[in-house]
């Protein structure tokens, strides 16, 4: 008697094994599914449930997210990293509302012309939130499918990718997309983990092309190391009255669309660069304890310049702001939230021991 397809055994594990109370499943819909996905995107699951439900809590539908300014988009995703998904939400949440009435397409051409969402999370979109049959194929995915057909390579590589997508489309189920797909990433995200995958209890285990060779901690092959870059950045922390000097980081980039103290090149002279500013440089500059902060190609080595000054030309405007030390704002990257923290402890312990 043979065995049931691929696409059987993973719907009929995970509706046993499988995760079903995650905050995007318990009410589930394409948007929610949308911004699931994103978020989920080079993130834990387990930092990403706290970070939804307050998102959905303030943005709980299409319309509430493209009428929002992008600030407080930005301040709801604060410390998720990759910024570039929050803009790419919150524009494709304005096109949705204007073109779509505020309704997701379930169209898979429709969904990949938006900012933000490719091939993958469109297939997620579709087979989460609207119950399509469609292939998706998430880090998680790659991993099972790489193992159980044999691939061999870096998934990263187009022609190992092209062999996953058309494993991807070859195995769609006819029926129960979402269980089949849902199934797909939990079995990724637990039994058939990178380093120590549980064959013994994996539903697919028996025609598994890596568990028979014996391969399966090799497939799939990892990144091939690069050398990690250093970059060396001095952080002006100028302060006037007990405020701090903020600009508004470029659309693109790093902490792109946030806000932080003006950030030159290590070498760039510091003086000069307070006078391009619009600032009067009132004393004799400090060194701060130095930042690292660690980024996917590169190592980010900033080191803060506390500077007192009398500002001669600088207003706030839509890209420059004076905010007060020991004032939240959650739109400031982690490292430099923790930054002005630190200032914050240091005025406070000075006003105490006066």
């Amino acid at each position: 008697m043979s065995q049931p397809s691929f696409a059987q055994r993973i719907v009929d594990w995970q509706r046993v094994h499988g995760r079903h109370s995650l905050p995007w499943q318990l009410a589930p819909s394409p948007y929610r599914t949308w911004v699931s996905e994103i978020m989920l995107q080079q993130t834990q699951v387990s930092v990403v449930i706290d970070y939804f439900n307050r998102w959905m809590a303030r943005f709980p539908d299409v319309p509430s997210l493209a009428q929002a300014p992008l600030d407080t988009v930005l301040e709801h995703w604060a410390g998720l990293g990759y910024y570039a998904r929050a803009r790419n939400l919150h524009r494709a949440a304005t096109i949705v509302a204007s073109e779509h009435a505020s309704k997701l397409p379930a169209d898979r051409a429709a969904l990949e012309a938006l900012p933000g969402i490719g091939r993958s999370t469109a297939g997620a979109i579709l087979s989460l939130g609207f119950g399509q049959v469609a292939a998706i194929l998430d880090g998680n995915v790659k991993r099972v499918l790489a193992r159980h057909a044999g691939i061999e390579g870096w998934p990263g590589r187009s022609a190992v990718l092209r062999e996953l997508w058309n494993e991807a489309e070859a195995r769609l189920p006819h029926d129960n997309a979402a269980a089949y797909t849902q199934g797909l990433m939990d079995l990724g995200a637990t039994l058939c983990s990178r380093r120590q995958p549980a064959c013994s209890q994996c539903p697919v285990a028996t025609d598994c092309v890596a568990k028979s060779a014996g391969n399966q901690h090799r497939i799939p092959a990892p990144k091939p190391q690069q050398a990690r870059r250093e970059r060396r950045s001095q952080v002006i922390v100028a302060i006037n009255n007990n405020h701090v000097l903020l600009q508004r980081r470029p659309a693109t980039g790093i902490w792109g669309g946030l806000w932080a103290p003006p950030i030159i090149d290590a070498d760039t002279d510091i003086a000069g660069a307070v006078a391009k500013l619009g600032l009067q440089l009132q004393g004799q500059p400090e060194s701060l304890q130095a930042i690292t902060h660690e980024l996917t190609h590169f190592r980010w080595r900033l080191q803060p310049v506390r500077l007192e000054v009398t500002p001669t030309g600088v207003q706030d405007d839509a890209s420059t702001h004076w905010q007060a030390i020991g004032q939240p704002n959650p739109a400031l990257p982690a490292p430099i939230n923790r930054l002005l923290d630190q200032l914050a402890t240091e005025q406070m312990h000075q006003k105490s021991t006066a």
